[in-house]
This record gives structure tokens, C-alpha cells and sequence, in this order.
């Protein structure tokens, strides 16, 4: 059987982002269980203002559309800010997930997605719900309940320094793959759409 092939998506425009720090531990993670990866970071890739027309035009369009649809699983590596994941990757939603005009369908249908996520605060674990909730409802995505979240308090140094930290992304990252690997075949129905 062909590796699972999953990408990552760092959408943290810091460039002192805890998330894309464990964005490159889940690659490393993912690499070591014979995976093919493809990590896109949106700090070094332009990304077009949506506006349902140009947008399309612009050449990290088809990167980004074909790295999500023909993805076994998207791994979503997102900063919060003001209790929400930040703007970027609502930004990349918008542009991959736009159906309609020119017969265009959402690279995101069925897609399986995890979330990684960095916050200040813990108490705003929650914050990733309302996109992951849209991604399930808008696009049929299924999300893996094993979500990483962590706070400056897992940190030392620029390093993971809990322990508890690590072993949740290793968990996240077996059940990323174990949907993967069991929802491989499924096949979008266009009948499904809403």
C-alpha cells in the first residue's frame, strides 16, 4: 500500500510561532512512521485576498488546492488570538474552500483534519470549535477528536518542555493516521452536496 500522504499547513505568520514549532515535531512524527509530507508554510507563501474572482489567478492557489485535496489528511498548525484561530487560515479556507462559478468544488470535501494549536491562555482550548464545526458541516470534513493545544506554560526555551505536551501530539498523531489510513477510500458524492 502507497504511505499515507498528509500536509501540514503551518498558519502562524510569526516568526517566533509556537505552532509551526509543533507543526515541524509532527512532521518529524509523521516522517518517522513512513508518511509522505507535504508542510506549507504560510509565512513564506503569499496568500490572495479572497474575492471569489482573482483569487484563482494567483499562484498559490492550485498549490494550496491540490495540497488539501489530494491530501489522506490535512494536519491544521494554528495560532489563537482573541479567542479564535487566527486570521490566516480562515483566510485559506475561504480561498480552498470556494465552490460554485467555473464549475469550482472545495478541496476540502471529506477531507480528514487535525488541529494543532497555540495559545497563550489555557483556558481557550476551545477556540479552534467554531472553524472545525464549519469544516464539518460545510465540507463533510471528519475531525479528529485528539486535538493539541498548547500554552507558553509547554515551553522552555523555544523547546517542548512537557512531557504531557509530547505525548498528546504523538496520540494526536496516531489517530490522524489511523482515520487516514481507515477513511482512505472514501469518495465524495457530489449528491451529498448542500
Amino acid at each position: 500500500m502507497d504511505p499515507l500522504k498528509i500536509t501540514i499547513l503551518s498558519c502562524s505568520l510569526d516568526p517566533k510561532s509556537r505552532s509551526r514549532r509543533m507543526a515541524c515535531e509532527a512532521e518529524n512524527l509523521l516522517r518517522e512512521r513512513r508518511c509522505e509530507v507535504e508542510f506549507i508554510d504560510l509565512q513564506h507563501l503569499e496568500l490572495p485576498a479572497f474575492d471569489n474572482l482573482k483569487c484563482y489567478e494567483h499562484p498559490s492557489y492550485d498549490r494550496l488546492y491540490r495540497a488539501i485535496r489530494d491530501a489522506d489528511g490535512v494536519l491544521l498548525a494554528v495560532p489563537i488570538y482573541n479567542w479564535s484561530v487566527g486570521s490566516a487560515a480562515k483566510s485559506l479556507i475561504e480561498l480552498t474552500g470556494a465552490t460554485g462559478a467555473g464549475g469550482r468544488r472545495s478541496a476540502w470535501f471529506d477531507q480528514i483534519v487535525t488541529f494543532i494549536c497555540s495559545g497563550g491562555l489555557p483556558h481557550s482550548y476551545m477556540a479552534y470549535g467554531s472553524l472545525a464545526m464549519s469544516l464539518m458541516l460545510d465540507f463533510k470534513c471528519v475531525i479528529n477528536p485528539y486535538v493539541v493545544y498548547a500554552t507558553e506554560r509547554d515551553w522552555l526555551d523555544g523547546t517542548i518542555s512537557s512531557d504531557s505536551l509530547q505525548a498528546r501530539l504523538q496520540k494526536t498523531i496516531e489517530v490522524q493516521l489511523e482515520l487516514s489510513s481507515k477513511l482512505r477510500s472514501r469518495a465524495y458524492s457530489s449528491d451529498w452536496e448542500i
